[in-house]
């Protein structure tokens, strides 16, 4: 079985904790590394929580490494649970585990030289602001080549917005390095707030989780609980979405989504900074640049992660190459 070369790249956060342990559960990924950027919290409680989801799947030699901890040019913008910061020690154990010293920037670079000197090439799963990627791109742009596409959470076209009512977070926390990515040529498919807030994870799903009276899949159910976002006024049913889950699972089974070809920008300043914009009609004369996922199989998808990360922690066997330390 082929595997992509994934390098998550994130601020977790509740929901990347969803998309972090359904890569490790799942032997269709090579995880290579974990690159931590500001955004739902301060870089700091990102790490340790980074750390501690690695911890818990018992991946402790996978490379957690830190990145920015600022956007671009913009003044910093927290996460709507910012205030929480650390997950806590009763939600996700603690954990010695500690963040590698080299810089995630420099570790997205060197893993991409080497994909491409080997004619191949990583995936990058963006599911914070973007500022690492960014930075990579722009600080070492030969390695453009090596990244074989980037899959992100990001962006909001006919929903509007969450953080704003004009934006979706992660583009509206760094839009500069949203712009940047997004011009710069290296294939990139869009899961936005369109596609993320059609599938609502309820109870049921939370005991999904523990089924199987796994660590993680307790962990998950717990995290959920407490951080609740449904919003019923909104969606219309009860439940709420776990967005960055998403991103992983396209790459696990794309069969579930659909998506259309367009042109995708940001607007980066004044006070709708953050707006993201698609073109499916061609109506601006600029190529596509991106595949926008605009539907999913919601009962497939909601499986698909709770079957996968309630399996991890009780089995405690890895995806197939990678190591288990308990």
């Amino acid at each position: 079985m082929s595997r992509h070369q994934v390098i998550i790249d994130t601020d977790p956060g509740v929901d990347d904790a969803a998309a972090i342990l359904l890569a490790m559960a799942s032997p269709e990924i090579d995880l290579l590394g974990i690159s931590v950027v500001a955004g739902n919290v301060g870089l700091e409680a990102s790490l340790v929580n980074a750390c501690k989801l690695a911890a818990l799947a018992g991946y402790c030699n996978l490379p957690v490494l830190a990145g920015a901890s600022r956007p671009l040019i913009r003044e910093p913008v927290l996460g709507k649970y910012a205030h929480v910061g650390r997950f806590a020690d009763d939600l996700v154990p603690p954990t010695d585990l500690v963040p590698q010293p080299d810089s995630a920037i420099r570790f997205i670079a060197e893993r991409a030289r080497e994909a491409a000197r080997r004619g191949g090439g990583i995936t990058l799963c963006a599911i914070g602001p973007l500022t690492n990627i960014a930075l990579a791109l722009r600080l070492h742009p030969e390695v453009a080549p090596g990244i074989r596409q980037i899959v992100m959470m990001g962006g909001a076209f006919a929903a509007l917005g969450h953080r704003t009512p004009w934006s979706e977070y992660n583009i509206h926390a760094d839009p500069h390095a949203a712009d940047v990515v997004w011009r710069s040529g290296v294939p990139l498919t869009l899961l936005p707030l369109d596609v993320t807030f059609q599938a609502l994870f309820t109870e049921a799903d939370f005991s999904a989780f523990e089924a199987r009276d796994g660590v993680c899949g307790r962990a998950m159910a717990e995290l959920l609980r407490a951080y609740d976002r449904s919003d019923e006024k909104r969606f219309g049913r009860p439940g709420g979405p776990v967005h960055d889950a998403m991103a992983v699972a396209w790459l696990l089974r794309p069969e579930l989504f659909h998506g259309r070809e367009a042109a995708v920008g940001v607007t980066t300043c004044g006070p709708t900074a953050g707006h993201s914009w698609a073109d499916f009609h061609g109506v601006t004369g600029q190529s596509p640049n991106a595949h926008v996922i605009d539907a999913v199989d919601e009962a497939g998808y909601r499986r698909l992660v709770t079957e996968r990360i309630a399996g991890l922690g009780a089995t405690r066997e890895a995806p197939e190459g990678r190591e288990i330390v308990a």
